[in-house]
């Protein structure tokens, strides 16, 4: 259970022990209340002891008055009752009865205890489910009209009669409503807090996913590259080892060279922080020197910039530059291609880059994959995710030996009043201009 919900559930039962402990002081102090009067009653008229003296019937009476105060405030320490939606326990069980008891034969002796039956009753209803409080209640009202009867002088009083059975059903009727509405609020919680805890569940596993897509794109875009760029160099070094020893020189300076950014890459991948290319220089400044890196021998990258990209959020150029690297990527090891070019247009409502080629092509709307092209990773689904995730689309279009273009569009949501200012551009390129370079 997570810390937000076990905070939750002890702020809640916190509030109920309170409630719980204010009502139960309310009770204590009528039963206390009523008792004293009772007992005065008793003194002053049942039995006249103030003219008469006190008769045995006046001390057990007493007695059991003195008997029936000692339970009702040893019950809370001997036989607390039970928490809310609770079973009784049968301690309390058994304080409950033999008050009672004692309260039905103080009863018989002086009329006047009547109304210390209303703490039982509540005693009674607070701590029995409803099918055993509600015939309590009526038990102990039957006898409180008993005794009314029995002890009236003259005519008899209609109120002796009806006044007991509505309150008592006033107090019964309250009780139990707010003793289910109790019961359904618990229930309210509890699917409330498991609700919570399911639904942080899900959010763990979502983040958990998220992260294991961020990283397997990070590692396929940087590591991965960088590793197949160098085995790319090593394996040219040796093929030219004995006969072009400059040559092979020259291919592992670039290998150390993909090692150094490589490493460095990593570095920051570790900290989350945005790609070396672009912590001292801006997105144009990072594509030109990729597409001078991906330059040599069989293979030309040019970089174009059309328009004046100004200050964009971090995540777009990131996402822009690892797609740049993606594609040529794909260029490098799969289109066997002489010429490539890198297209960064910017507009004033979104800014796009195309990374065309005059390779091998391939047919687009194919959706077979064949399983070396799985194996090897996923360069596309990761452009694509990469694009998605800066709320913008990455498209492909591409036939079989005539190029390719991979294009993303990413919309820029500046606000108006401080979007930089930017030149005049160009109408865009249609969809027709996009033509792999020759």
């Amino acid at each position: 259970m997570s810390t937000t919900e076990t905070t939750t559930q002890t702020t809640t039962e916190t509030t109920a022990d309170a409630d719980g402990r204010r009502l139960a002081g309310i009770v204590h102090a009528a039963f206390f209340l009523l008792l004293g009067s009772s007992f005065a009653r008793f003194l002053s008229r049942d039995q006249g002891a103030a003219h008469t003296g006190w008769t045995a019937h006046t001390w057990w009476t007493v007695t059991l008055f003195a008997v029936f105060c000692l339970l009702y405030v040893l019950g809370p320490f001997l036989a607390p009752a039970p928490r809310p939606g609770s079973p009784p326990t049968s301690g309390h069980l058994a304080w409950l009865g033999s008050t009672s008891a004692v309260w039905v034969v103080l009863l018989a002796l002086a009329p006047s205890a009547t109304w210390c039956v209303m703490p039982l009753l509540f005693a009674g209803l607070h701590a029995l489910p409803p099918r055993f409080s509600v015939p309590l209640a009526c038990a102990l009202t039957a006898l409180v009209v008993a005794c009314e009867v029995r002890a009236a002088d003259g005519a008899l009083n209609p109120n002796m009669v009806v006044a007991p059975p509505a309150v008592a059903a006033v107090a019964t009727a309250v009780l139990v409503h707010l003793q289910r509405q109790g019961a359904r609020q618990r229930v309210l919680i509890d699917d409330l807090v498991r609700t919570r805890r399911d639904l942080a569940a899900s959010e763990r596993q979502a983040g958990v996913l998220a992260e294991r897509q961020r990283l397997s794109t990070e590692i396929h875009d940087t590591l991965a590259q960088g590793l197949s760029s160098q085995g790319m160099l090593l394996q040219a070094a040796e093929r030219v080892w004995r006969s072009d020893p400059d040559a092979a020189r020259a291919h592992l300076r670039e290998a150390a060279e993909i090692t150094s950014r490589g490493l460095a890459e990593a570095r920051r991948f570790v900290h989350d922080l945005a790609p070396a290319d672009l912590a001292e220089q801006s997105l144009p400044d990072a594509l030109a020197a990729l597409a001078a890196r991906e330059s040599g021998p069989g293979l030309t990258v040019e970089f174009r910039l059309d328009g004046d990209p100004g200050p964009l959020p971090e995540r777009v150029e990131a996402a822009l530059l690892r797609i740049a690297q993606g594609a040529l990527a794909n260029v490098r090891e799969h289109a066997a291609a002489t010429r490539a070019a890198l297209t960064l247009t910017c507009l004033d409502d979104q800014i796009s880059l195309d990374v065309a080629d005059n390779g091998r092509g391939f047919d687009a709307r194919s959706p077979t994959v064949s399983p070396a092209d799985r194996a090897r990773g996923h360069g596309l689904p990761a452009m694509r995710i990469r694009a998605r995730q800066s709320g913008g689309a990455l498209t492909v279009e591409s036939t079989p030996g005539e190029g390719t273009v991979v294009s993303v569009a990413v919309p820029l949501t500046l606000d108006p009043v401080k979007k930089p200012a930017r030149k005049p551009v160009k109408e865009p390129a249609k969809k027709s201009d996009k033509e792999p370079v020759q």
